[in-house]
């Protein structure tokens, strides 16, 4: 510290705030030097610690990195329409060789999937997305498109699936987002979408099935088979097994199911104990919506389960999830009974934004 004073370095409250004269920059990959005007010379130790510090994460959502004609490094602020030479980073910097945390960041009810993929990259990602143009669906793609990842909508309304693609864009339109037709009522429709998705050429990293539907009056599709039953669990199933191959080969990947804890309150054996196929796909006199629902979610986590143990060797993981009491959708609109449960209770349920299908890991 006498060095420090001697040198007039002292006059400052913090040990990391600079010296009148001095300037915080950054490098191209983000390695921060010092600049110091008095001197007209760079270091890349802190004047008063002496250490070595860089940027942590990529860049806040909106902001891009570009160098000037003389190759100074500046920054883009699409969202407030501005520019700055000053790392939007500088905040978050670390030492050149930092501890390894000790605990892992935790998230509650109310975190939003922009929090939780905040410093995230995912350029060069591939996610598909089913039931993308309304819901948790759209909060989820959403967030992937904004951090940088290629998304796929793929929904049965295309109308709707554009409309989606739209908002998208608005938010930020460098967004790589586009919409494919994907009706897990036919599973013809199923398979042309793989069909589709394979003629890209692109891999797939992340493919989130959510789309989903509640509280149906009885009725088959086309397949001969009980609607719930097909578009919550046998839609998804046979989509994945299409595609299982390009995960593989894309790994790591993932695959995400959207389950419910309503899991819970059925059972799809008979009184023996063995799988009764006659309850996944039920007769009208058999039928009961909610009950449907249930053992379609049942379906799910058996599925993602089984799925998990199956191609993780691979590298291909899958996780099941209960996105919460999320009441903020249209899930509910086949019946007006459920329609005004579900608005009753909207006070007392996670916000749509809080409900995204997102995770932190690594890829």
């Amino acid at each position: 510290m006498a060095a420090l004073r001697y040198a007039g370095l002292d006059d400052t409250d913090s040990e990391d705030e600079l010296p009148p004269g001095w300037e915080e920059r950054t490098t191209k990959d983000g390695w921060v030097y010092y600049a110091n005007h008095t001197e007209e010379k760079t270091q890349w130790e802190h004047p008063k610690t002496g250490k070595r510090k860089r940027v942590a994460g990529d860049l806040p959502y909106g902001w891009e990195q570009e160098t000037d004609e003389n190759g100074q490094v500046f920054f883009v602020d699409h969202i407030n329409k501005r520019t700055t030479y000053l790392d939007p980073r500088l905040a978050f910097t670390v030492d050149d060789n930092p501890t390894k945390p000790t605990t892992r960041q935790r998230y509650d009810g109310s975190t939003t999937a922009m929090e939780i993929l905040q410093g995230r990259d995912f350029t060069g990602k591939v996610v598909v997305v089913t039931g993308a143009n309304s819901g948790i669906g759209f909060e989820t793609a959403k967030s992937f498109a904004l951090h940088g990842a290629h998304v796929i909508l793929a929904c049965r309304n295309m109308a709707r699936a554009s409309e989606a693609v739209s908002r998208i864009l608005g938010e930020w339109h460098k967004a790589k987002v586009e919409a494919m037709t994907l009706d897990l009522a036919l599973l013809r429709s199923v398979q042309h979408f793989a069909e589709a998705f394979k003629a890209k050429n692109v891999p797939l990293h992340v493919l989130v099935c959510n789309a989903a539907t509640f509280a149906l009056p009885w009725s088959l599709t086309k397949d001969g088979l009980e609607t719930t039953f097909q578009v919550n669990h046998l839609g998804h199933f046979y989509l994945v097994q299409l595609l299982q191959d390009v995960l593989c080969r894309s790994a790591p990947a993932r695959v995400i199911v959207v389950s419910s804890e309503s899991h819970r309150f059925t059972d799809i054996n008979d009184s023996l104990g063995k799988l009764d196929f006659s309850r996944l796909s039920p007769t009208k006199n058999d039928y009961w919506a909610m009950l449907a629902y249930n053992r379609s979610k049942l379906c799910n986590i058996l599925f993602s389960n089984e799925l998990h143990r199956r191609l993780s060797p691979r590298g291909v993981t899958s996780n099941a999830v209960h996105p919460g009491n999320m009441m903020y959708s249209n899930i509910h609109r086949s019946w007006w009974v459920y329609t005004l449960l579900f608005t009753l209770a909207r006070p007392f349920t996670k916000s749509m934004v809080s409900d995204c299908l997102v995770e932190g890991g690594h890829f």
